[in-house]
């Protein structure tokens, strides 16, 4: 496995070894041992999500605030997105700050996300499926959803200049980060 640091502490690209001839390809999408030799990191996951979306469908950016925050490790089985996480900590030195990478069948990467991040993603393709691992279990309660065009975020989402994602009810009444922070929901 290849590990690729970020701007943002803790965040990293992930490219797993690909064995690939005529017939398709064999990889291991997570392995525990692997995982903590190249990252440092041992996650303890204890739910898998599978999401399906179609072309311009951009979800979040979402994030769990303590008690139960959650870290993910993201990878697209099918399609393309262009995967986002964001430092929605107050006091990091990052705070405000994204990154953004293409995550796609073929590219085989993955991103890891440490609990304390916001996350979302833009489907690229005409379908896209993603498959997550999560270190907590869903909390709708410590759930928050922050603007995914807030303006002192600035997420650069590559979308065509006349193009308007297609966003859920959730995701159209995100808060803006600045509001979020003025009610201690950051942490």
């Amino acid at each position: 496995m290849k590990v690729e640091k970020t701007a943002l502490d803790g965040v990293l690209i992930l490219k797993p070894n690909v064995h690939g001839d005529e017939r398709g390809f064999f990889m291991e999408s997570w392995n525990r041992r692997t995982f903590k030799e190249a990252t440092g990191i041992e996650p303890d996951f204890v739910q898998d999500n599978h999401s399906s979306s179609t072309k311009g469908v951009l979800r979040g950016l979402h994030l769990q605030r303590p008690p139960v925050p959650q870290g993910k490790l993201v990878r697209i089985v099918s399609g393309s997105v262009f995967d986002v996480a964001v430092d929605v900590n107050p006091s990091s030195p990052t705070y405000k700050q994204w990154v953004g990478v293409e995550l796609s069948a073929e590219n085989h990467k993955q991103l890891w996300i440490p609990a304390g991040y916001a996350h979302g993603f833009l489907t690229l393709s005409d379908h896209a499926e993603m498959l997550y691992k999560a270190t907590n279990f869903y909390a709708p309660e410590t759930e928050c959803c922050v603007l995914w065009n807030d303006a002192e975020i600035a997420v650069n989402w590559p979308l065509e200049a006349d193009q308007t994602p297609t966003l859920s009810d959730k995701d159209l009444k995100g808060i803006a980060l600045k509001e979020l922070e003025s009610q201690g929901a950051l942490g």
